[in-house]
């Protein structure tokens, strides 16, 4: 049986719209947590810092900047682009800069610690994660990007792409002078069964959500609205 978008009025549409974009803002809460930890960033972390690093920019913008880069990719791959991919692009790096500027807090004195406070700030991704996927907007650009990367290499486990997408951008943020150190391994290894576990605490299950393309957003908009002239013509 076909899967059916929840996304089928306009008030559905900006009603989720809002629940990704706070889902994202939060989320970068978490991220801000990992990068305070200071023991070393996840694997795209180090690259966006790396870049901000390397031209004198905001993380954000470092951020904003791959991140619609990975969306051109996506589009260049005929890959579904909906609103939710074109918010986590811009809310989740402006809201870690938002995070970084407000100071809340400080780096633990001990290792303890500052593996507790990434360990926390994954947590804190993993569940935000949940609620941006159940929008139904879109999935994340990289995850678009790893899934059109699969479709293409079909005959190369998932995982393999994966780590190579992770290892290049973290090699790359490295040289570009990005943290590395344990903190990206805790990340890289724990960002998966954290995220399974938020899914199997609040009985989320990714394979039920049809995700709505920009195509098919502007199609409900476009007949709402034409609906609502012809009503009031009538």
């Amino acid at each position: 049986m076909e899967k059916l978008s929840s996304n089928q009025t306009i008030r559905a549409i900006a009603v989720n719209a809002v629940i990704a974009a706070v889902s994202l803002f939060i989320n970068g809460f978490g991220i801000y947590l990992t990068m305070l930890a200071g023991i070393g960033a996840a694997p795209w972390d180090v690259f966006n810092l790396g870049l901000s690093k390397t031209f004198g920019i905001l993380y954000g913008t470092a951020s904003i900047a791959v991140s619609v880069t990975i969306l051109i990719i996506d589009i260049i791959l005929r890959e579904p682009i909906g609103f939710a991919m074109m918010i986590d692009a811009i809310v989740v790096g402006k809201s870690v800069d938002f995070f970084n500027y407000m100071n809340l807090l400080k780096t633990p004195d001990t290792l303890v610690g500052k593996i507790a406070l990434l360990i926390l700030g994954m947590f804190i991704i993993g569940y935000t994660q949940l609620f941006y996927m159940k929008a139904s907007l879109g999935c994340g650009p990289r995850d678009t990007l790893l899934v059109g990367i699969k479709k293409r290499a079909a005959k190369v486990p998932i995982g393999v792409i994966g780590i190579a997408i992770l290892g290049t951008a973290t090699l790359i943020g490295y040289l570009l002078g990005g943290p590395v150190g344990i903190g990206t391994i805790l990340c890289a290894a724990l960002q998966g069964p954290i995220m399974q576990l938020a899914f199997f605490t609040l009985h989320f299950d990714a394979t039920k959500i049809n995700h709505q393309n920009f195509i098919s957003s502007f199609g409900v908009i476009g007949r709402r609205v034409r609906y609502h002239f012809r009503g009031k013509r009538a």
